[in-house]
């Protein structure tokens, strides 16, 4: 288990190396941002990781913070403070690093997007797995994790799961309650403004977007295609917001065949 220390925040990273006959020595690294609350870089290590380095790539995966085995401060979990923590980590890494391909998942995508449009300099390209971009995700949102909130705050559905010996589920858990009862993140996401259509102008990199059919956040994703100078939006069929995990070949398809044209287009 590796920690890095990003701007005085211990941040749980895995780097992964490229690896088969497509490696690329000294090529954008790709950066993987994870999901809100349950979520963490495990989800990334079991289902992009694997090909992305079998195709050439190196990867780095990170826990965000107050997730996974980063430490968990009680405040910063605004936008604004998770783009700072990955800026921070990319310098941490190594300073010559260069541009990163960033691929954000669910509120990971927002961070990503949003981490673009502060530094663009540091972004190669976009990936957005089902992102929240536009309309009432904020409000959504804020209701389902106050709800969430309600339900482990008394700690029993907990020790119901570790006497039940599902150990992981516990800590998962465990997880979820101090982050939703025991910080400020369900505030920063309440104060969170959706993104707008001078931000989708101002994207100066490729934003490929990844959304499923049955999501209720396209409409979001066809805004965001309409507007950025350079985005190709990917509607994979029969599945909703959980594309990551259950239309993980197709997702895969897309993205590696969006990072091998990338990749031609700078060797050209």
């Amino acid at each position: 288990m590796a920690h890095t220390d990003a701007g005085g925040l211990r941040l749980h990273t895995q780097r992964l190396p490229a690896r088969g006959a497509g490696s690329r020595p000294g090529g954008p690294t790709v950066v993987c941002l994870h999901g809100l609350v349950m979520d963490n870089l495990s989800s990334f290590y079991c289902t992009l990781a694997g090909p992305l380095c079998r195709a050439g790539h190196e990867v780095l995966l990170y826990d965000q913070r107050g997730h996974g085995r980063s430490e968990r401060p009680p405040t910063g979990y605004d936008r604004d403070t998770a783009a700072a923590d990955l800026i921070a980590l990319l310098a941490a890494v190594g300073p010559d690093l260069g541009p990163v391909h960033l691929i954000g998942n669910s509120h990971g995508g927002a961070v990503a997007l949003h981490t673009a449009l502060l530094r663009p300099d540091l972004v190669a390209s976009l990936v957005l797995i089902d992102a929240q971009l536009t309309g009432d995700w904020v409000e959504e949102m804020t209701d389902t994790l106050t709800a969430a909130a309600l339900g482990l705050e008394d700690g029993r559905m907990t020790a119901q799961l570790a006497a039940l010996g599902r150990r992981k589920e516990a800590r998962l858990t465990a997880g979820a309650d101090a982050l939703l009862n025991h910080t400020t993140l369900i505030e920063d996401i309440a104060a969170a403004g959706a993104f707008t259509a001078a931000d989708f102008a101002r994207l100066s990199c490729p934003v490929l977007a990844v959304y499923g059919e049955k999501s209720e956040l396209l409409a979001g994703a066809r805004e965001l295609a309409a507007i950025a100078p350079d985005c190709e939006l990917c509607v994979l069929p029969d599945v909703g917001h959980t594309v990551l995990k259950e239309a993980t070949e197709g997702l895969c398809d897309a993205v590696l065949g969006r990072l091998r044209v990338r990749a031609g287009a700078v060797a050209g």
